[in-house]
């Protein structure tokens, strides 16, 4: 209880649609001393203006509980009398959490990170994470190798995957994908099928949703070992068991600016370098020595992550509009992604600039990121923005379509120009590898499972 007044601490928690649910559903939702007021929204289009639901916050929010845009954050702490700020969510520069601190301190109410063991949940399976110190780190090409490696060695993984809650929350409490035909029939956006696709594509099922509680159960029903696939640089929402964290030498540094991101490098036992074949050697001698520096006990792996193309003569000598991946060159902050890398070595004419063609929420975004380069993010948060995606894709006057994201984007929409198809899968450089460390991890469980 609020020790001035004897009523419920009102708090307010900072999200993006995804650890905010988790960090109430773990620590708030049944707490009789806490009243969460409200979510803030960030990040993610559409989110301000819903409500959590009901039939998820629990018997203490009858009505559920109001969702709105951050902009709102001073008005609410002053009107609704905030006595405690909880960030909670990722891929925000140490300056950006530290601003916004202030700017809660100066209306009066207090500011709060809730701790990791807060929020982990705990697991009755071994558990591998695979986060990154940024967006855009490689996870997805990782965790797909994770569990091939699992396969090799006869073991089923469980792909529980970071929550995404952009749709119905009470229907997307706790999901199971297990064939591509699930996500046309849970109503999957274009981030989504990113990151479930190719999972599927491999025969591995996916676990996602919003009460992780009843994820990891489901999971747990069905695998030998757990594999967290992160999302953005957020902590893992299950305590690892094996914990491995990406670092990209394209954005030297950022593993000790960003938030969360430098707890996972501090936390780490293994650190993969990806994208060495991409990089400058000032880079990857930048990320090495910081790795060295600031924890120096993990395992370090090189890694490199080819690239492929389906039709690259649709690329050479031609004017290409390039997609990529959407989140790594938004919140990500990558001016380009392994579309533009590709399209310059098959010889692309001209990188195609989308910007004067978008339209809707996709120009809204270009406004947003001034950095990005001739590139169109692929956006798709909802079916809206799915079409705008396609009706921009089909203004910009180009001669062919480079498409970069994980998902088949053919498969959803309408592209009448020649389309090009990168996909980039990990691999290993130099000693050790993933799978010796992998390998290793299993003999030792399996040592200790015999005392």
């Amino acid at each position: 209880m609020n020790a001035d007044n004897g009523r419920r601490t009102r708090v307010l928690i900072m999200g993006a649609g995804g650890r905010d649910f988790h960090n109430f559903n773990t620590v708030f939702r049944d707490h009789p001393q806490y009243e969460v007021v409200a979510f803030t929204a960030t990040q993610i289009p559409d989110l301000a203006g819903r409500v959590y639901p009901a039939a998820l916050a629990g018997s203490l929010y009858p009505d559920g509980i109001a969702i709105v845009d951050e902009v709102e954050l001073p008005r609410l702490i002053r009107e609704a009398a905030i006595d405690e700020v909880v960030f909670s969510y990722s891929d925000v520069s140490h300056e950006h959490v530290m601003h916004v601190a202030a700017r809660v301190q100066a209306l009066g109410a207090g500011f709060r990170l809730l701790a990791p063991r807060q929020t982990m949940l705990c697991s009755s399976k071994p558990v591998i994470s695979i986060t990154a110190v940024r967006t855009g780190c490689g996870k997805s090409p990782v965790a797909r190798h994770v569990a091939a490696l699992l396969d090799a060695a006869g073991l089923r993984p469980g792909i529980v995957r970071h929550p995404m809650a952009y749709g119905d929350l009470v229907v997307q409490a706790a999901q199971r994908f297990a064939k591509l035909a699930d996500l046309s029939r849970q109503h999957c956006t274009i981030e989504e099928m990113e990151e479930y696709e190719p999972h599927l594509a491999a025969g591995h099922g996916i676990y996602a949703g919003v009460d992780y509680t009843r994820v990891l159960a489901l999971a747990e029903a069905e695998a030998d070992v757990i594999v967290w696939d992160g999302g953005n640089n957020d902590l893992p929402l299950i305590t690892p068991d094996l914990d491995i964290v990406l670092v990209d030498p394209h954005r030297a540094g950022h593993e000790r600016s960003h938030f969360p991101g430098e707890a996972n490098l501090l936390r780490a036992q293994v650190v993969v370098i990806t994208k060495t074949d991409t990089a400058q050697s000032e880079q990857l001698e930048a990320v090495r020595a910081s790795i060295r520096r600031n924890n120096p006990a993990a395992i370090v792996i090189e890694s490199a992550m080819p690239i492929s193309a389906d039709a690259p003569q649709h690329v050479r000598g031609q004017r290409v509009l390039v997609v990529e991946d959407g989140p790594t060159l938004t919140h990500g902050g990558m001016a380009y992604g392994a579309g533009t890398l590709a399209a310059r070595r098959l010889g692309a004419a001209e990188l195609v600039d989308a910007r004067p063609y978008a339209v809707g929420s996709i120009r809204t975004a270009f406004a947003q990121y001034p950095h990005l380069g001739p590139v169109l993010p692929a956006l798709g948060y909802g079916m809206q923005q799915i079409e705008e995606l396609e009706a921009t894709i089909a203004a910009t006057d180009c001669d062919s379509v480079l498409i970069a994201t994980p998902v088949d984007l053919t498969r959803i929409m309408r592209i009448s120009r020649p389309v090009c198809r990168v996909r980039y899968e990990y691999a290993d450089r130099g000693q050790p590898t993933l799978g010796d460390v992998i390998r290793q991890w299993l003999a030792d469980l399996a040592a200790r499972a015999a005392l």
